[in-house]
């Protein structure tokens, strides 16, 4: 999917999407045939591996 794409499916703008990849908060990029793409399963994986709001894991 693409970077507009990934920061709206976990509810973020692109910008903290960005800072969130940089952090390696989610997954960096692929790129194939010069597009610039997120793998689905590897930003579900990023995503349920982040803390809820009380700073707890989700498990």
């Amino acid at each position: 999917m693409s970077r507009m794409q990934a920061a709206e499916y976990i509810g973020v703008s692109a910008s903290t999407f960005d800072k969130m990849v940089t952090e390696g908060e989610m997954p960096a990029p692929k790129r194939i045939r010069g597009r610039v793409i997120w793998d689905l399963k590897g930003v579900d994986r990023a995503f349920e591996a982040l803390s809820n709001a009380d700073g707890n894991p989700w498990d």
